[in-house]
């Protein structure tokens, strides 16, 4: 059974970073791109962004040049870095397969607020 495992977030104030992980059981790390997700209450979730398993990765415009992604194909895990923080990057965040395939993970809350 696959499963996620995803850490790191807390409460930063803007302008502030956090870096999440997601550890991923399984054999399936390496078989498909990877994406980081992200819900709001009363929203859909959405996709932050994705690497493959050859590390290019691409985020949602929103994003981009303040959040970076990483994995670590030797510890099946993919990390998130986020620079910048923004009130309106609140939200839960979660990790799957690109597209998710898999059960989600209890995800990690990322609360941006001064």
């Amino acid at each position: 059974q696959v499963q996620f495992v995803e850490s790191g977030g807390g409460l930063v104030q803007p302008g502030g970073s956090l870096r999440l992980s997601c550890a991923a059981s399984g054999t399936i790390f390496t078989a498909f791109p990877m994406g980081w997700y992200r819900q709001t209450l009363g929203k859909q979730r959405e996709s932050v962004g994705t690497i493959t398993d050859g590390g290019s990765t691409n985020y949602v415009d929103s994003v981009k040049g303040r959040f970076t992604i990483s994995r670590d194909n030797a510890k099946n895990t993919v990390y998130l870095q986020m620079d910048s923080l923004k009130p309106e990057d609140t939200a839960v965040y979660y990790c799957n397969t690109k597209p998710a395939l898999y059960t989600w993970g209890q995800g990690t809350q990322v609360t941006v607020s001064s």
